[in-house]
């Protein structure tokens, strides 16, 4: 993978996380910082494993996921640039719950449990960050349950590609999956063939069109009406 050039205190003071500390404080969390490069495909680290920090995405995409109960996996997250993860267990001193997998060439940084303990130490703006954050997180899995719960797969696909970010063109916003239809197939607690089903069936209908990873969602607002 190439090894492209990371400004590790700029990535971290751009970081929501981070954005309260001063240059000094930024150095300090540096030193204990350390480049992690994932090639496609290659585990960071598996379900079990004992955490000694945290991580955050340089850039590239990482999966967390654990083993389902009919022998496949469960894509629990999928963590792009600028996104942390981790968090929560560092605190809790137990094994990851998953595994993580580097879903393209990705870069991340792995930020050393004393290092952020440090940073904690000095006041308490840091720490109620770090606990805003895992809460949107805890917010968001609570989300999913009620989803798979009380909502159709055609409402759930419809809802997850409501959400991703795109681009205005002449025949549409123009979406791209952040990773291939059998990851998002798991992270949405559907078969492959039933979201294939699903868009197959938004496209007869002429609510969007599928380029592979690319999909034109022609009127946004029938879409959505179209979800109940």
């Amino acid at each position: 993978m190439s090894e492209r050039k990371v400004d590790v205190c700029g990535m971290l003071a751009n970081l929501p996380l981070f954005r309260q500390l001063d240059a000094d404080e930024i150095k300090n969390l540096a030193q204990g910082t350390f480049e992690h490069r994932v090639s496609k495909n290659e585990i960071l680290f598996q379900k079990g494993d004992p955490p000694h920090g945290f991580y955050v995405v340089a850039y590239g995409q990482i999966k967390l996921a654990f083993p389902s109960v009919n022998g496949t996996e469960k894509v629990v997250e999928i963590i792009g640039p600028g996104q942390s993860f981790g968090e929560a267990v560092m605190f809790m001193e137990k094994p990851y719950p998953v595994s993580a997998q580097a879903l393209t060439d990705t870069l991340v940084l792995h930020i050393a449990k004393p290092a952020i303990f440090a940073v904690i130490e000095r006041g308490p703006e840091f720490a109620r960050k770090m606990l805003a954050g895992m809460s949107i997180r805890l917010h968001g899995l609570i989300q999913d349950v009620e989803a798979y719960s009380l909502r159709s797969g055609m409402q759930r696909m419809i809802g997850f590609l409501l959400e991703q970010p795109g681009n205005m063109t002449p025949d549409g916003m123009e979406i791209e999956l952040p990773a291939c239809k059998s990851v998002v197939a798991s992270r949405l607690n559907l078969t492959p063939e039933t979201l294939s089903r699903i868009l197959h069936t938004l496209s007869e209908q002429a609510l969007l069109s599928v380029h592979g990873r690319t999909i034109i969602v022609h009127d946004a607002e029938r879409l959505r009406r179209h979800q109940g």
